[in-house]
């Protein structure tokens, strides 16, 4: 399938038209379920009249989750960012619900598998994460045997295993997934139709995601190539700023149509065929995941003398993920879907910074006041002292691939206006794999299932009687750590057979360890986490 341009943007063939307009259904018993459940609602008012008002009040909302990539919870305007604006996000924020504790995974991979499957990632038997770059060389002719070699390498999926995309299908719902295709590294047909998407478009590899230009994207197992773009790695650009760099990210042979320009065209194309059928749509982005890349300067950094010009792409790049935002939003006005529409926008990780240059921010990160680097423990890493102009962390220590905060504490928002109070904030204690089971409740999903989330349906809807973790845990590179609902947090440095304590709501930035102080409270909290890491700890170290 080729694709031409139009105005800027990407559209199909009109040989293939129908195919874009809807959905493709994958599974004849999906097809069934569907029809059965769509049949019964046609069905039930005229046999039972008096169920009308109550099938209207119920009516099914379409859902849909926006999972930005490596946007740290600082770059956005209501969380205190003064350089990049994001009036849009910041708006779901003001018309919907902001979770003030939510939480990821410190990395990409883990991120996703946890979002997906309803799990934290410090089992015994971690997720299955495959190698990246099984489709830089792909073509038509060998994409069988690639896809063989993964499926091969990954387990039998259990009957008690329920998977994100599943969940919406089962009831009912059309799926559609756009963009850095689940977890990888590199993934599979397959995979994505047995983890419940009736549609997809995007990169089956995180590898070649790392560039906005694919020569070619995967649509329901079919490569279908993208006409002007040539670069076999997606014209992934190189780090640091330099001026070769610079040359590099603006030879524009070889990059005719930016990636987000065609998944955005996708996505309204398939909301709109689908306004009159419950739908779930997520979108993993790739923005504002680097290296940096994008077609133009924003106008609002072009003469902005704060920013170096790798500093002004990069906000951009925020900038072009909340004007996509605000398209979503408009098209669902357009179509009147808005007020039963469930919005959900968070992140898979903390800040990453892609716009390092000599004198300005340095990888490995280091600070620029002493020329010491980080480390993660006696030397943290704080915007102000490694020089990130954009304080993408919002003040706190750390970055993406730490279990620090900075690396781990995510944006979450909810906007649903049907349900949900304009302007509310929550406390509640809030991890990534809680959004598969409020997902199972939002669309009524009611088999039994195995999860470490907790459901905060009541939550958005201000029920007050919503179930609470007692704590949540997450991997890293250095080791586990748990987060408590009253507070309190441990982490881990394994290497070094380390353990900090800290009280969040006085010390959000992990400045005062109080393991010497509290040694009671420290051994408490040691021995939940070992628990939760199946008896070892090593479970919760990412290698």
């Amino acid at each position: 399938m080729d694709f031409f341009r139009i105005d800027g943007g990407v559209a199909f063939n009109m040989a293939h038209e129908e195919m874009k307009s809807r959905s493709v259904i994958h599974s004849s018993s999906m097809k069934f379920i569907r029809n059965t459940i769509n049949i019964l609602i046609l069905i039930v008012p005229i046999l039972f009249p008096d169920c009308q008002k109550i099938l209207n009040n119920s009516a099914r909302p379409n859902i849909i989750l926006i999972y930005a990539d490596d946007l740290g919870i600082g770059l956005l305007g209501h969380e205190g960012q003064e350089i990049i604006t994001t009036p849009n996000i910041d708006q779901l924020a003001q018309e919907g619900l902001r979770f003030e504790r939510a939480y990821s995974n410190m990395l990409c991979a883990p991120a996703r598998a946890s979002l997906i499957t309803g799990f934290h990632d410090c089992h015994e038997n971690g997720f299955e994460i495959t190698e990246g770059g099984a489709y830089l060389h792909a073509d038509k002719s060998t994409l069988h045997i690639i896809n063989d070699s993964i499926n091969q390498s990954l387990s039998q999926i259990t009957n008690d295993q329920v998977f994100l995309g599943e969940v919406a299908q089962s009831m009912g719902y059309n799926t559609a997934q756009f963009g850095k295709l689940e977890w990888g590294f590199s993934s599979t047909d397959q995979q994505l139709k047995q983890h419940g998407w009736d549609y997809y478009l995007g990169y089956l590899d995180h590898i070649r995601a790392h560039g906005f230009y694919p020569p070619f994207l995967f649509e329901n197992g079919n490569m279908i190539y993208i006409k002007g773009n040539t670069h076999l790695n997606c014209a992934k650009s190189g780090e640091p700023e330099t001026m070769e760099h610079f040359e590099e990210r603006w030879d524009m042979k070889g990059k005719t149509v930016y990636s987000q320009n065609i998944f955005m065209d996708s996505i309204l194309n398939f909301i709109e065929s689908n306004q009159n059928e419950p739908f779930f749509l997520y979108f993993p982005t790739q923005l504002p995941h680097g290296p940096v890349s994008i077609p133009e300067v924003h106008p609002d950094y072009i003469n902005d003398e704060r920013l170096t010009q790798i500093e002004k792409e990069y906000a951009s790049m925020v900038k072009l993920l909340d004007d996509n935002v605000g398209q979503i939003i408009q098209k669902l006005q357009e179509l009147n879907l808005e007020d039963n529409t469930v919005i959900i926008f968070t992140a898979d990780n903390g800040h990453e910074i892609y716009y390092s240059k000599e004198g300005r921010v340095l990888k490995p990160y280091t600070n620029m006041q002493t020329g010491e680097r980080f480390d993660d423990y006696k030397q943290k890493y704080y915007s102000h002292l490694g020089g990130d102009v954009f304080d993408g962390n919002g003040g706190r220590a750390g970055l993406k691939r730490s279990n620090l905060e900075g690396g781990i504490h995510v944006p979450l928002i909810v906007k649903w206006p049907a349900k949900i109070d304009k302007g509310r904030v929550s406390k509640l204690l809030v991890a990534n794999y809680d959004i598969l089971p409020t997902i199972a409740e939002i669309t009524g999903y009611t088999m039994k299932y195995k999860t470490d989330g907790i459901s905060f349906y009541n939550e958005l809807i201000a029920e007050g009687n919503n179930e609470e973790h007692e704590f949540i845990v997450y991997s890293s590179f250095l080791g586990p750590t748990l987060l408590t609902n009253d507070g309190w947090k441990l982490r881990t440095y394994l290497r070094k057979d380390i353990f900090e304590l800290y009280y969040l709501p006085d010390d959000f930035q992990e400045k005062n360890d109080l393991s010497l102080k509290f040694p009671d409270k420290l051994e408490e909290l040691k021995r939940k986490l070992l628990m939760a890491c199946g008896g070892d700890l090593k479970n919760g170290l990412y290698e």
